[in-house]
């Protein structure tokens, strides 16, 4: 960790605003540069002092960073990484905070090649609010964050960056990006897309007497629209293969419905009921449930 001087964040939304938080908490000494591509941004993070400096450009911002954070939509990342190829140090790990990683994988062996080390980063924290306003130094505290690497990843780049990581707080957990993107997919996408069907299957009118299972069940179709959109399509293989795996469970459960098969709803309710305990269960036992 002696070697990151430097911590350079492009993109100053909740996630980018919130590493920066937390580097300046958990990590003194430590200078953090910030960019991001609006102004009223660059402007919004100087006002409330989320990083050390604020760069107008990209290479200023990382002309002499040891760490480069990508905190960006997913699609931005290709042209990120051919303009990094020429600016950053030679040894400078570049990472990013996208829940999917093969294309990334991919593009930065096209675009930034040798020029950086590349190891691709996913902490599972956030939430449906966005903007650097809403920027906390403790989102990571026991939060999990996956590392991806393939047979090239420089070695020692994953033992620094999962050095970072845990001292923001992060479970560190290190994933090939083809499992990291099946995984997600069913735990974290997919789930977006049942809440988003859900609310859009629902009259508003009715939805005025929801109770908190509802607000529950659709919290995270409060998401913003457009970093999502890049997430489907990105995973999109993934999450469509998802979706027809809950349309079979669904279809089940609506034939059995249909049918007045009690002993059959039960069945397939109490595998639900049971599977998730078990889920509950070992998150506390892991206290990541609290």
């Amino acid at each position: 960790m002696k070697s990151l001087r430097q911590i350079s964040i492009v993109g100053l939304g909740l996630l980018g605003g919130s590493i920066s938080l937390a580097v300046r908490e958990r990590m003194p000494g430590v200078a953090v540069v910030g960019y991001s591509h609006r102004p009223a941004t660059r402007r919004r993070a100087r006002n409330l002092g989320i990083v050390t400096r604020v760069a107008g450009d990209l290479a200023a911002a990382t002309k002499t960073a040891d760490l480069v954070i990508l905190a960006t939509p997913i699609f931005t990342f290709e042209q990120y990484f051919a303009d990094l190829a020429g600016t950053v140090p030679s040894q400078c790990i570049v990472t990013d905070v996208g829940s999917t990683k093969l294309l990334p994988h991919q593009w930065a062996d096209q675009r930034l090649g040798k020029s950086a080390r590349y190891v691709g980063s996913h902490p599972i924290a956030g939430s449906e609010q966005r903007g650097v306003e809403f920027a906390r130094d403790d989102l990571f505290d026991q939060a999990r964050c996956i590392l991806t690497t393939t047979a090239t990843t420089d070695r020692a780049a994953v033992r620094i960056l999962r050095e970072f990581w845990s001292a923001l707080g992060c479970n560190v957990h290190v994933m090939k990006p083809v499992d990291h993107d099946r995984v997600f997919a069913n735990i974290s996408h997919l789930p977006h897309v049942m809440a988003a069907g859900l609310v859009n299957a629902s009259d508003e009118e009715d939805m005025k007497y929801a109770g908190k299972g509802f607000l529950d069940s659709t919290r995270i179709s409060s998401g913003p629209a457009s970093i999502w959109t890049d997430v489907l399509v990105a995973n999109g293989p993934n999450i469509t293969d998802g979706l027809d795996r809950a349309i079979v469970e669904l279809s089940k459960l609506k034939e059995a419905i249909r049918n007045g098969n009690r002993e059959r709803i039960t069945e397939l309710l109490e595998t639900a009921r049971r599977k998730r305990a078990a889920l509950v269960k070992y998150k506390i036992r892991k206290k990541e449930l609290l």
